[in-house]
């Protein structure tokens, strides 16, 4: 049997831990203080993150070939190549990533796997938090999607919290456009989460998934939200 081989290692900001290049045979996965955040051999979820997503974006507000997306967290790229399979030749989708070595990684060992994604001129990449492009939005999203942890509570960083938080959830709302999607990946539901999307004024539909797509795998889940025209406690 293969034996996992260790490709590059970098630290993760703000935290003292490191995240790591793995390969083993034609699997690569990234892998952060021993827990595997994502690998190239089992991505049907990161794929339905962006396919709910735009699936509610056109049953909401039709086509978007110009849309603006907003894309937490580069992984290996599947999420970005889902979208960008999505939208028109106008859209725009900007992906926020705070570790330089995984952008690296994406122009690189990673790209193929996921038809170098971030070569398209349809995509910009942000090197840094996600949270920047919440609070101070250069205009609008129609669609923001969050895979920054392994659900919503900040697990690589714990400032990561703040996006799944009143706060943080208030921001997003203020990010988007009205009927703009909030789309947020876990590998396991959070009722608590639930009420607090609620709360913030989003309508939240949490669909499981599976890690294989139609293939099966874990079952994991992603949170649709839309954004409604006004807060109920601001009415």
């Amino acid at each position: 049997m293969n034996e996992w081989e260790l490709l590059e290692s970098t630290p993760v900001p703000d935290t003292g831990g490191f995240m790591r290049l793995m390969r083993r045979g034609d699997e690569l996965v990234i892998r952060v203080d021993g827990r595997e955040l994502m690998s190239t051999r089992v991505h049907g979820s990161e794929d339905a993150l962006a396919d709910l997503a735009c699936d509610q974006l056109q049953r909401r507000g039709g086509k978007q070939p110009d849309a603006r997306i907003l894309i937490g967290g580069m992984g290996i790229g599947f999420t970005l190549a889902a979208a960008l399979a999505r939208v028109g030749p106008e859209a725009r989708v900007v992906v926020a990533e705070l570790v330089p070595a995984v952008i690296a990684w994406n122009r690189g060992i990673l790209g193929e796997t996921a038809g170098h994604p971030i070569h398209d001129p349809r995509t910009s990449v942000h090197e840094g938090d996600v949270a920047d492009l919440i609070r101070n939005p250069p205009e609008p999203w129609d669609a923001i999607l969050l895979d920054v942890d392994n659900g919503p509570i900040g697990l690589t960083r714990p400032s990561n919290s703040w996006l799944y938080s009143w706060k943080g959830l208030n921001a997003t709302f203020a990010a988007l456009r009205p009927q703009g999607v909030l789309g947020v990946w876990s590998a396991a539901p959070d009722d608590g989460f639930t009420r607090r999307v609620k709360r913030a004024g989003f309508e939240v539909h949490p669909i499981e998934v599976r890690s294989r797509g139609a293939k099966g795998g874990r079952r994991h889940v992603v949170w649709i939200c839309t954004r409604m025209a006004e807060q109920p406690w601001a009415r």
